[in-house]
């Protein structure tokens, strides 16, 4: 079955006029303990979710996602793939590759599926991937134990898999992700909570900064004396403008700065708290979360290291065996594969590239149009020769070493000729 079928109108209802990209029931939404609803919506108000969401979001949406071709023990990209194009640059008409893996990977963060429907030319090969929102989707689980994907507003439509694109999150069933949103909503609501209540303080407490205090001998004051000290002394000591300046009271009054009360300092902690348990929620280091309290370089550096190798990485993992299951045709499979290049995200700083391309070109690994492809340069004339330690040659090759420990005759000469000089 071709899914270019399936984009005709079906009785009275032209396909075209639906909308795919949001969605309402299914499980969309749960209440969390602290009688907060948590759908997609409300969890990205909460500042530490947003983050987390799309810091995974456009990690994955910056990186390349190239068709790569078998050739023995060595790969090579395969721009004649119809695959090739579609996903470095336009999967459909309308997004970008980098809209179009943010959106997906967006998905995943909140609801925990990625599901794109799969448009295929006459060969079978793939014309374009078209997302789809999970809430508009029933999975159901056939006969067989495949999954098959019913759209209600797509008069029922019952599709197969090799008519959707399906990337999953951590599941229990094997038939779709969950989604972390729903399966922590009381650890996202008790944070949206904390939120809320430190707003309704702030616009609701009376937080003062200090306190004015005249002895009692001094007598009472009227109103718009106090209100005319009050004022002026604002004026004139508030704001950056004031900063450090000198203040002078008279009648023996007193200035005292107000400090921090028990309860602001605790709900100051719950909300570094709220962060952490976000973090862990999404497996990310409190660092990239702007929360880097008592956090040196080093530790700022490995926390990122960290980060792609048990944050990133398995989403990686994930869309790329999802896409060589649904994309690739079984007989391709053996010949060709999808892969993320993520190398820009591992670069170091210039010093430390600079020193790992110098051991890569000392050792023979990589030859100095090697390095400037990786540093976005041209080529250069002679600059794909491999070099090779001298000391490096290997031991079996005995007549190499003599020929390296022994001077020729025509050195010799030369060696005597500078000796008499």
């Amino acid at each position: 079955m071709f899914t270019s079928g399936l984009f005709a109108s079906s009785g009275n209802t032209a396909v075209n006029t639906l909308d795919f990209s949001s969605g309402v029931g299914f499980g969309s939404q749960r209440q969390s303990k602290s009688g907060i609803v948590i759908n997609q919506d409300t969890a990205l108000s909460q500042a530490a979710v947003a983050r987390s969401v799309k810091l995974l979001a456009e990690s994955i949406a910056q990186m390349p996602c190239d068709v790569y071709k078998r050739n023995g023990d060595e790969r090579e990209k395969a721009p004649e793939h119809p695959l090739y194009d579609l996903l470095k640059y336009q999967p459909n008409q309308k997004d970008s590759a980098f809209e179009y893996f943010e959106r997906g990977q967006g998905f995943l963060g909140l609801n925990g599926n990625h599901l794109a429907i799969i448009e295929r030319n006459p060969n079978y090969s793939v014309k374009e991937l078209i997302p789809v929102h999970r809430d508009k989707v029933v999975i159901l689980k056939g006969s067989d134990g495949l999954p098959y994907y019913q759209i209600p507003e797509w008069d029922n439509k019952v599709l197969t898999m090799r008519d959707i694109h399906h990337v999953k999150g951590f599941s229990l069933d094997g038939y779709q992700g969950l989604s972390p949103i729903q399966t922590n909503a009381d650890t996202i609501g008790l944070a949206l909570a904390v939120d809320e209540h430190a707003a309704s303080s702030h616009n609701n407490g009376a937080v003062l900064s200090g306190v004015i205090t005249r002895p009692k001998e001094a007598g009472t004051i009227g109103q718009d004396a106090i209100n005319n000290i009050v004022s002026t002394f604002k004026e004139r000591h508030s704001g950056v403008r004031n900063k450090f300046g000198v203040a002078m009271l008279q009648e023996g009054m007193d200035y005292k700065q107000m400090a921090m009360t028990h309860e602001q300092a605790q709900l100051i902690e719950s909300r570094k708290l709220s962060v952490a348990d976000i973090s862990r929620l999404y497996g990310i280091p409190l660092a990239l979360l702007n929360e880097t309290a008592g956090e040196s370089y080093k530790s700022v550096e490995q926390n990122t290291l960290n980060y792609l190798t048990f944050a990133l990485m398995p989403w990686i993992r994930r869309w790329e065996s999802a896409m060589h299951r649904d994309l690739l045709q079984p007989s391709e499979r053996k010949k060709y594969f999808i892969e993320f290049n993520f190398s820009g995200l591992i670069r170091g700083d210039i010093k430390t590239r600079y020193d790992a391309y110098a051991i890569a070109r000392q050792w023979g690994w990589l030859s100095l149009n090697d390095i400037r492809r990786l540093e976005n340069l041209p080529p250069v004339t002679g600059g794909d020769v491999y070099l090779t330690p001298l000391n490096m040659v290997d031991t079996k090759n005995q007549k190499i070493h003599e020929q390296i420990n022994t001077a020729t005759p025509e050195q010799l000469k030369e060696i005597e000729i500078l000796c008499r000089t």
